[in-house]
């Protein structure tokens, strides 16, 4: 048996979707203790990163931290062989030069990064127990069909066929399918052999912002609209917005066009198999979605 915190966001309505009958949802405040008879523990309830920066620093403290160690805690005192939580990759860095791995020395620079990376710290500072399993995953951007995230913010502005101006920025970002992950989750249920122990979530490939508008326009079945504006003139642009208080800013314009690439090199070895949706297919069928 399964038992599931945060089964009402995204992640946890997939396994519902997957596992069906064999799981078991559990409130994730003050019911901690209560997971007698469960052979799985999925953690996944969590404060989300706040992109708009309304939450209190406290919030993600009191979610992703101090109630994942009482989740982890009851997880150890019960007979449960398996503990499953999801991280992110923002508990390693914001940003990223290169490509991230696990050995990456952690340095987050938000308190959603810090928060996670706490909780993290906490379950690996306590000896894990004969016969138990403990896998941290750290995913970067999940997609998926029904998920509403900064995909479709991009995917609702390429839709309304304005052209991108941004074209001649080159690139490169990670993202997770969301049946990728979900396959990582059976395996690590399913199999014994893989070692507890931090792992990157990722897709094969990472796409750039380009490749992504070309994407979007593929599942609507026209061609992209690509703008290569000068990049001086670009940053020129944003420079300007910063006094003005315009859309488009230094610091925006530094979030669309720069690079976040992920090693997914240490799950895919220790699992022995490939993944089971490419980047591109992944994405098109997220992009399809969003026409319905």
């Amino acid at each position: 048996m399964i038992y599931l915190t945060g089964s009402s966001g995204f992640v946890g309505t997939s396994l519902l979707k997957m596992f069906k009958n064999e799981v078991v949802c559990v409130s994730s405040r003050g019911n901690e203790s209560k997971i007698d008879g469960a052979e799985v523990l999925i953690h996944l309830a969590g404060k989300a990163h706040d992109l708009k920066n309304t939450s209190s620093s406290q919030e993600y403290y009191e979610v992703n931290t101090e109630l994942t160690k009482k989740v982890y805690d009851a997880f150890l005192a019960s007979e449960a062989k398996v503990f499953i939580i999801l991280s992110s990759v923002k508990a390693a860095a914001d940003h990223v030069e290169g490509e991230l791995t696990e050995q990456h020395h952690p340095n987050p620079l938000t308190h959603y990064g810090n928060s996670k990376l706490l909780a993290e710290q906490y379950i690996f500072s306590k000896e894990i127990p004969d016969g138990k399993r403990v896998y941290i995953l750290r995913p970067c951007m999940i997609h998926g069909p029904g998920n509403k995230g900064n995909l479709n913010l991009l995917y609702k502005l390429v839709s309304k066929n304005i052209p991108w101006p941004l074209g001649a920025f080159e690139n490169k970002r990670s993202f997770c399918s969301v049946d990728n992950l979900m396959f990582i989750f059976k395996e690590l249920i399913e199999r014994e052999d893989i070692p507890s122990g931090i792992y990157n979530v990722a897709d094969d490939e990472a796409l750039s912002t380009n490749e992504l508008i070309g994407l979007i326009a593929q599942s609507q079945n026209r061609s992209p609209k690509l703008w290569n504006i000068s990049k001086k003139c670009i940053q020129g642009i944003a420079s300007i917005g910063d006094k003005l208080h315009l859309p488009l800013n230094t610091e925006r314009l530094h979030k669309l066009t720069s690079s976040y690439v992920v090693s997914n090199a240490k799950i895919k070895a220790a699992i022995g198999k490939p993944l089971p949706v490419s980047s591109r297919a992944g994405l098109l069928t997220t992009f399809k979605s969003c026409n319905n």
